[in-house]
């Protein structure tokens, strides 16, 4: 659907603002022009603007406004070209306008120790805003699954090329947002425990999948995911964004109703993932996460926020602040407004 039918689809669920004042970090969103849905400055302070306190934001790549020139391998530092000019912007709204305080980008790991040249370039093109890269990994063997926008390979964390570019993190002190699917969680471990220098900040948890193969299989899929996801706490250099388990891809299936889903309803068909993400890491290790405008198919800016203060309603108060800005505070080195 186009943007306008999808706002018009939205605005069906209106709830009331829950803890309106409370200070957050939205650690996830992207920015594109993609033509029938853009999601620019304007749209991002429409749906951040729409009653939570959203101070700060962090962008996440998306492989947007890529250089179309010049060799390969650099053609991303593009986007964070572009999203530089958007956060410059988007200082200039004033109170009650998000700033978009950091930027996480793409280089290919594939490189090897050559991605060292991409890494800096990014580095001096986000001005002291830029923090980190993401490399997809989703990759499913079943072609109803779509792998990752990145194309990668099956096993890509082991490969010895990936990990050679992955290592030159540490010397820049830059994070690794990891995106992958459920089966992979078990990957991401080990790559997590053979370079504990680095900060991995596992997205969306792990992609629990829902469509194709792993259609009506939830229970059997969330007893593995809760093991992989045990095993991966261990490891103190990861941190976990919760959410993004409104897309297509999780299987829930609110982007195919009559009406988006409420918080009620959100909660009641998620609230599983978080509550044991958050008991195993705890909330120093754990930040909400919008995932917009990729959610946006399944629930409102409002109501999903709303659903994450309902979930977070039994922790006490400096845990809500370390669920929803104080982690990613300090995972994304923001100076907290």
């Amino acid at each position: 659907m186009n943007a306008q039918t999808q706002k018009e689809w939205l605005d069906q669920i209106q709830e009331d603002i829950i803890e309106p004042s409370r200070p957050i970090v939205d650690p996830h969103h992207h920015l594109w022009r993609h033509r029938e849905t853009p999601y620019l400055l304007e749209d991002l302070w429409a749906d951040t603007g729409s009653g939570h306190n959203i101070e700060q934001t962090v962008f996440v790549e998306c492989a947007a406004e890529y250089r179309s020139d010049g060799p390969k391998a650099m053609r991303p530092v593009g986007e964070t070209d572009f999203v530089l000019g958007v956060a410059q912007d988007s200082k200039k709204g004033g109170p009650g306008h998000a700033q978009i305080a950091a930027i996480v980008g793409f280089a290919d790991f594939m490189l090897g120790e050559a991605v060292a040249e991409v890494l800096a370039a990014h580095e001096e093109a986000g001005k002291g805003l830029f923090r980190g890269i993401r490399h997809a990994a989703g990759w499913d063997a079943s072609q109803a699954v779509r792998n990752s926008h990145t194309n990668p390979q099956e096993h890509l964390y082991a490969d010895p090329a990936f990990r050679a570019g992955f290592a030159q993190l540490e010397k820049f002190g830059m994070t690794c947002d990891a995106w992958q699917y459920h089966t992979q969680i078990h990957e991401l471990t080990d790559l997590a425990r053979a370079y504990p220098g680095i900060t991995i900040i596992h997205d969306h948890f792990g992609g629990p999948l829902g469509i194709g193969p792993y259609e009506g299989r939830r229970s059997e899929i969330k007893a593995q995911w809760k093991r992989d996801v045990a095993d991966l706490a261990t490891c103190p250099n990861v941190v976990c964004k919760i959410g993004g388990l409104a897309m297509p891809i999780n299987g829930f299936g609110f982007h195919k109703n009559a009406k988006p889903a409420t918080s009620d309803e959100l909660v009641a068909a998620h609230q599983d993932f978080y509550h044991f993400t958050i008991d195993q890491f705890g909330p120093d290790r754990c930040m909400f996460e919008s995932n917009f405008p990729v959610d946006k198919q399944s629930i409102s800016y409002p109501v999903l926020w709303n659903a994450f203060k309902k979930m977070a309603k039994n922790y006490n108060e400096d845990e809500k602040d370390q669920l929803f800005r104080g982690t990613a505070a300090r995972v994304y080195r923001l100076e907290v407004v």
